[in-house]
């Protein structure tokens, strides 16, 4: 038996909480008026950021919940389905349906038959969650969370409003930028290209969230 860890989230899922977050706060500070705003103002602006954050970490992490649940009822109804079929036509189709499109075109019927008998003897998975998966919903919480702090850190630290946000737009494109690179290592892809590649999707979200009001 392998003792190697599996992650609660995968890359994909740790990435994607993190641009969001991101993305969320430099929605607020994009907003930011160099020229009119004053200390209150970088104050105001970096709660509403900081709570905006924590309400969407919340929304994020119960839809995870959510949909975990809903997955694991999708995988014991066609257990259950599998098991009341007695057409092979209808067991190949419903194993099809439920592989990834790539496997599903390419699968022989004697295979799908193995994987028919197989499956009859898996045991029914429980729906209930369970503290792996509460843990995993507090890991997108904290993301999306923690993904404010490089956004609004500097104005923390930097009384000068235009260069704090100069500072703040840098680290949230490296960020995006490390993200970006990670999702590449992860597809064993070209990191650097993911990593410029991310970096400049979230420039062009910024400015479409901005214009939209967001």
């Amino acid at each position: 038996m392998s003792n190697e860890r599996v992650p609660l989230l995968d890359p994909i899922d740790r990435v994607s909480e993190i641009v969001f977050g991101v993305l969320m706060a430099l929605s607020f500070t994009g907003a930011l008026s160099v020229a009119t705003a004053g200390h209150q103002e970088v104050r105001t602006m970096m709660f509403t950021a900081l709570g905006c954050n924590l309400a969407w970490g919340l929304v994020d992490a119960v839809m995870y919940l959510i949909r975990t649940a809903t997955e694991r009822r999708r995988k014991k109804m066609l257990l259950m389905q599998l098991q009341a079929a007695h057409d092979k036509t209808q067991t190949r189709q419903l194993i099809a349906d439920a592989l990834p499109q790539l496997f599903a075109t390419v699968v022989q019927p004697a295979t799908l038959d193995a994987l028919h008998q197989e499956l009859l003897t898996v045991r029914e998975p429980t729906i209930r969650l369970g503290g792996k998966d509460y843990a995993a919903a507090f890991g997108i919480f904290a993301l999306v969370v923690l993904a404010t702090f490089p956004v609004v850190v500097p104005f923390i630290f930097v009384s000068q409003i235009v260069l704090a946000l100069r500072i703040s737009n840098l680290l949230a494109v490296v960020t995006l930028f490390i993200g970006g690179y990670a999702l590449g290592r992860y597809t064993s892809g070209r990191p650097w290209l993911s990593g410029v590649a991310m970096s400049g999707i979230g420039v062009v979200l910024l400015a479409i969230i901005i214009a939209l009001g967001g």
